[in-house]
């Protein structure tokens, strides 16, 4: 089957698999925050001495960025920082008092939102705040995700010192066509002025967000972009599909479909995109992302210690991450828990002293097999299987083998070359809390 004709068979919506089960397929009946906290002490305890990871959600951005699809609160008022900050810092003490003793963080994100909409000072009490209650593994990532437009110098040293050093720039497009519709500027000049000072001061990974699909976007535009990145040479680059989900982010209706490359140019974007950061030297990791040879993704893929969490790709793997902040996601391992997605009954909930949980699953043992599957495909392109590949899975992958995506090596599943565009559509074929509950609403992104 030609390329034209693989994409049109499978370009259906389908989940990005940062977890299993994907969140509209948890058992939220099934769930109480009882079970979840003792989730949380007992992966803890089992596993003390790898660490954990840390996810903080700073949702606050000064102005709407229209193809976003994160949980974010418009504001210009920066009044909010400091009463956010303090319940942040409420939440965590709450989790220290479930551990029991002092953590040790492996891993901590700053994502949003817009973490640099927070002044430096701010951010300085929050870390503080967090890591004056805990140790830090020898080996500790820190990161954080920065606006061009608004990261200052005082950000990047700030946050140096404190022990961050790898960053990542939301770029998407320099088109000014494309920016005007996605409501997001900044200019070359801007990005490579900002790089430049963070390799200074003495960052060591710095990664691009970029975006194919996005509406006005074309191949010339998408060319000129791809030219300044490359030149900028940032260490890692995540290439993301736009997710047009207007149904839930109504930000979107800025613009319509037919203001978006049609299926057939997305593709050709997406090609556009991974040949020439191939060509470049950059190296594609798993799904959306590519990096050099030196950066820690690429050493972790090439030794199979890749991970994926409810953050992304990353080369440490911890069985505990907690998320702190509006809608933050949890995983113990063996449950997921998700914050209430509204500032207001965030800082309400933590003024009461009650943890801000809204929804949450306890995972079955198909559950956790299923994920183990799932994580290996999304990060090392195969999987083993033990005891044999399941009737059902099996029948599932019929389709993906003939179209030459997976091949079968006994009891190995491998995602071919043509495959790795194809991740999502291969990990749906074990996706079955997807299979029993399929439904005619569209609640995913389109896979390509």
């Amino acid at each position: 089957m030609d390329t034209l004709a693989l994409l049109k068979k499978y370009n259906v919506a389908a989940p990005r698999y940062t977890s299993y089960p994907t969140v509209p397929f948890w058992e939220t009946d099934k769930f109480s925050e009882e079970q979840w906290l003792i989730s949380v002490k007992n992966t803890f305890e089992d596993y003390k001495t790898e660490g954990i990871s840390l996810y903080i959600h700073l949702p606050f951005c000064e102005s709407l960025c229209t193809y976003c699809g994160c949980n974010t609160r418009i504001t210009k008022n920066h009044g909010v920082e400091q009463p956010y900050i303090n319940a942040l810092i409420k939440e965590w003490d709450m989790y220290l008092n479930i551990l029991g003793c002092k953590p040790k963080i492996k891993e901590l994100h700053l994502g949003g939102g817009t973490p640099t909409f927070f002044s430096a000072n701010n951010l300085k009490k929050l870390i503080n705040g967090i890591l004056e209650k805990c140790d830090q593994s020898d080996d500790a990532e820190f990161s954080f995700e920065a606006h061009p437009d608004n990261t200052t110098k005082e950000h990047l040293i700030t946050l140096y010192q404190l022990g961050f050093k790898r960053l990542s720039f939301g770029i998407q497009d320099f088109d000014p066509k494309v920016q005007l519709m996605i409501n997001r500027f900044q200019t070359p000049k801007q990005v490579e002025e900002i790089t430049e000072l963070a390799r200074n001061i003495g960052y060591t990974s710095i990664n691009f967000d970029l975006i194919y699909g996005l509406p006005f976007q074309n191949i010339d535009g998408l060319t000129e972009t791809l030219n300044y990145v490359i030149k900028m040479n940032p260490d890692r680059i995540a290439f993301y599909s736009y997710a047009h989900v207007p149904w839930l982010k109504p930000g979107q209706r800025r613009y319509t479909e037919k203001d978006l490359p049609n299926s057939e140019v997305k593709f050709i974007l997406y090609n556009l995109g991974k040949n020439t950061l191939i060509k470049a030297g950059y190296e594609n990791i798993g799904m959306d992302h590519f990096a050099k040879k030196h950066d820690s993704l690429f050493v972790a893929a090439q030794k199979n210690t890749l991970h994926r969490n409810f953050m992304g790709y990353t080369h440490q793997h911890t069985q505990l991450l907690i998320g702190l902040g509006v809608s933050s996601i949890s995983d113990s391992y063996t449950a997921f828990s998700q914050n209430v997605k509204t500032v207001e009954t965030y800082l309400e909930r933590i003024e009461k002293c009650h943890f801000p949980i809204e929804k949450g699953h306890i995972l079955s043992r198909k559950d956790l097999i299923l994920r183990k599957h799932i994580r290996n495909i999304m990060c090392d392109g195969k999987s083993l299987f033990h005891s044999g590949i399941p009737k059902t899975v099996h029948h599932k992958l019929v389709p993906l083998i003939e179209d030459g995506l997976v091949s079968l090596n006994e009891n190995q599943l491998n995602v071919t070359l043509k495959g790795k565009a194809f991740l999502r559509n291969i990990c749906m074929a074990f996706d079955e809390r997807l299979w029993e509950k399929e439904t005619n609403n569209q609640i995913f992104s389109i896979a390509i």
